[in-house]
């Protein structure tokens, strides 16, 4: 899978203005294969900037995941969209 190929997809937010620049980025890694999943989701926290977010979406609740990004990244903050039980979404804000 190239860089491409990635499932990232703009997410509107709901204040209705209209201004997408408000929207954070999904990225559904269910597709990702397992071996590169975590490696794929640091990649793209990288091109995150301070005060921007990511939403995640995953098979499982990704503790592990996070336990490293907040090893390798700025502070992060995480906030839980949805849990399961067939995808969790959060929303991975770089402080």
């Amino acid at each position: 899978m190239s860089q491409h190929d990635l499932p990232l997809t703009a997410v509107q937010h709901g204040c209705g203005c209209g201004d997408a620049d408000h929207g954070a980025p999904e990225l559904d890694v269910r597709s990702i294969p397992h071996a590169i999943r975590h490696a794929t989701v640091f990649g793209a926290m990288s091109a995150i900037p301070a005060g921007g977010s990511l939403v995640l979406v995953a098979p499982h609740d990704p503790k592990p995941l996070l336990a490293q990004l907040a090893d390798r990244e700025s502070p992060i903050t995480v906030t839980y969209l949805d849990e399961g039980p067939e995808a969790w979404r959060l929303r991975i804000t770089r402080a």
